[in-house]
């Protein structure tokens, strides 16, 4: 299969523990042992809020917040990448079209973000439908999609299957609560709609579990195209 994975910052590297890192690089390079083609985006996690909140507090302008926050994304693409075994792409890939073109020579595309204005979620989702992905993969700190944020409200219920469309409509009503916060975000599930994407989100924070829903046995919320 041609899978897409994307991984949260605050679940690769949380706390930059080499271990966590490794154990994301040996679950990727053992799908590619498997035989997938397989490309990974990566978040920022916690070390890009800070940045972004200290660079918030000093004045910079909302591109500027998200220039910087793409910075920190391609710093932990390196670190994945270079716990990678060699069939991974020397640098991240700075644009959809050069991970296109890693996938193409059989390498693994690892990248970051892209532009402001989009999260790693959106551009995961994209490259998922510009390679025609059979599977696209977000490792999030959470273990699934939710019918309200599990952070703050402690009787959300978790979606074992949801039709894109569905999905859609679930971001859309969380990140209308205020102080919520979507497990996708509600560009990537609208990209996921229209691609017809099969998707699954999951809890990253186990590497396993990445392999384990690439596998058709993924402990998430799969995320099925519209009939």
């Amino acid at each position: 299969m041609r899978v897409i994975v994307s991984i949260g910052g605050s679940v690769l590297a949380p706390n930059l523990d080499a271990d966590r890192v490794d154990a994301h690089a040996n679950v990727i390079d053992g799908l590619v042992a498997d035989g997938h083609e397989v490309a990974t985006v990566v978040g920022g996690g916690g070390v890009a809020r800070r940045y972004i909140q200290t660079a918030r507090e000093i004045g910079a302008t909302e591109y500027d917040l998200d220039s910087l926050g793409i910075d920190v994304t391609r710093l932990n693409a390196r670190l994945l990448i270079a716990a990678l075994d060699r069939s991974a792409t020397p640098e991240p890939a700075e644009s959809h079209e050069d991970a296109r073109a890693s996938l193409r020579r059989g390498e693994v595309a690892v990248m970051g973000g892209t532009t402001p204005g989009h999260t790693t979620d959106a551009v995961a989702a994209l490259l998922a439908e510009m390679v025609e992905a059979d599977l696209l993969v977000f490792g999030t700190s959470v273990p699934g999609v939710f019918s309200a944020d599990p952070n703050a409200d402690p009787d959300a219920e978790r979606y074992d299957e949801l039709t894109a469309s569905e999905l859609v409509d679930v971001i859309a009503s969380i990140e209308t609560a205020a102080g919520s916060n979507a497990p996708v975000d509600l560009l990537a599930a609208k990209i996921i709609e229209r691609s017809g994407l099969r998707a699954v989100v999951l809890d990253g924070s186990e590497p396993s579990r990445i392999a384990a829903a690439v596998a058709d046995e993924a402990d998430g919320t799969e995320v099925l195209p519209d009939e």
